[in-house]
């Protein structure tokens, strides 16, 4: 068997998680539960921070004095510096240890949640976010990697699937965690709730995370920073234009992103392992892989973002209501999930997201098309459709990324797993703000038909994958 050109000379640790092959639907061993356990709580936390402050976002700027322009930076800055450092650190994570930077991460967001319920002031609460957004970052660029380790190739489905069924739960059940604390407390309490859940992640998180071996080579600080610039200049520059500010600014902010990451591929050209991987889009399952990611993601930021605006202005439903509305698209997500992983250890997930994505396009197209007064249960119908359809992709897509990089590059393939996540999020929601500049009180129909059109493009693209042959899942399972 031919090694490839990318593949890395690894130090051995002593614990190195090994997995002898067993039956797919054998009961998870024990180390498997406990590992599980661990990550699903740090995930958790993060997915589930970032719903809560979504929805406790006008209570805060209230009482402390801040406009709602001004307020949007508690979220801006979380998000920013998620982006901006995912990729470092899952580099990172290849030469210190995923299971190091993400019991690191565990403690940082956990340390940060306690500065921002102690916050007193916008910038206090700014900063501290901005902490725990790195914190947050740490836990995602190595978790799916992680993940790969405790599962073998053949069980890999049933890992992410976990996964996401987690990450839907959180989503589903955040702004009703938001309310229920802020109708028993101040705000503080949404962000001092992290400190016992974060606790006890890293108790079982300590002893039960695999080790993992490590790269041979160094970290580079100066290619770290030319990412953070890269990205951080290019999300600014996205949410700046769409909201149709200076275009001298917007301008500014692209040439920036341009320059360093110009600078970071010439300075990363031929090293075995780069920051920006993308050697790894050289094999075209990683590389539509990541297609399908920005697409569906970006259809759900569409929906998500404009959605809440539709329902309450347009339609005239209460902030309670449209909780209720928004809910069974995450419940069917959080359902078909570990229903879609299993799956994926049997059929192709080109197969199944592309079916998960194209029947999401046709929920969206049908949310575009709502009569002008619709029942509660014709908007639940729509709604759950979607939901059924992404929660039918994601865990397959999880899965295909990571058996189409080596196993020695799993931190920069999970990496690459949660930037595409997170700059589809990032580009639908600006989006939405550029649909509603152009359309005002159509925005909403606008850019769910554009959401459709996204899903549609992802759907194409996962589809391309059944005709694509590429050795990456294959080379794994021979190592296995």
């Amino acid at each position: 068997m031919s090694v490839h050109s990318d593949s890395l000379k690894t130090v051995p640790t002593e614990n190195t998680f090994k997995n002898p092959p067993r039956d797919p639907d054998a009961p998870m061993t024990p180390l498997e539960r406990r590992g599980m356990a661990a990550l699903c709580l740090g995930v958790a936390l993060a997915t589930l921070d970032t719903a809560i402050a979504n929805t406790a976002l006008p209570a805060i700027g209230h009482d402390l004095h801040a406009t709602p322009a001004a307020s949007v930076w508690i979220i801006n800055a979380y998000q920013l510096a998620m982006v901006a450092t995912l990729l470092p650190f899952a580099a990172l994570g290849g030469i210190v240890g995923q299971r190091r930077l993400y019991l690191g991460g565990l403690i940082v967001f956990t340390v940060a949640s306690a500065v921002c319920a102690l916050s007193w002031s916008l910038p206090t609460l700014v900063a501290a976010r901005l902490l725990q957004g790195l914190g947050a970052s740490a836990i995602m660029s190595v978790n799916t990697a992680l993940i790969s380790a405790i599962f073998p190739p053949h069980r890999l489905g049933r890992g992410v699937g976990l996964n996401a069924l987690v990450v839907g739960m959180a989503f589903a059940v955040g702004p009703t965690v938001a309310s229920i604390v802020l109708s028993l407390g101040t705000w503080p309490w949404l962000f001092a709730v992290n400190l016992p859940v974060g606790v006890l992640a890293l108790c079982i998180a300590w002893p039960a995370l695999p080790q993992t071996p490590r790269a041979a080579h160094g970290f580079d600080r100066v290619a770290a920073a030319l990412n953070v610039v890269t990205f951080a200049a290019l999300i600014f520059a996205l949410g700046e234009g769409a909201q149709r500010a200076s275009l001298q600014l917007v301008l500014v902010a692209l040439a920036a992103a341009l320059i360093a990451g110009g600078l970071l591929l010439r300075r990363e050209r031929g090293h075995p392992a780069p920051m920006l991987p993308v050697d790894l889009f050289r094999r075209p399952m990683f590389a539509l892989s990541t297609m399908t990611a920005v697409c569906s993601f970006a259809a759900q930021g569409l929906a998500f973002v404009s959605l809440p605006f539709y329902f309450e202005s347009v339609l005239g439903r209460t902030q309670v209501e449209t909780g209720f509305l928004m809910t069974p698209w995450s419940v069917l997500v959080a359902l078909m999930a570990p229903i879609a992983g299993r799956l994926s250890d049997r059929y192709p997930p080109g197969l199944l997201g592309g079916i998960g994505l194209a029947i999401m396009c046709g929920g969206m197209i049908s949310l575009a098309m709502l009569p002008a007064d619709p029942h509660a249960l014709e908007i639940g119908i729509r709604m759950a459709i979607c939901g059924a359809g992404f929660g039918f992709f994601q865990s397959p897509n999880l899965k295909a990324f990571m058996a189409s990089a080596p196993r020695e590059r799993a931190s920069g393939a999970s990496g690459v797993v949660a930037t595409a996540r997170l700059l589809g999020q990032a580009t639908g929601a600006a989006l939405v703000a550029l649909c509603f500049g152009i359309a005002g009180k159509h925005g909403p129909g606008l850019a769910l038909s554009l959401g459709a059109a996204f899903a549609g493009a992802a759907s194409v693209a996962s589809g391309l994958r059944l005709i694509t042959r590429d050795s990456g899942v294959r080379t794994l399972e021979l190592k296995e």
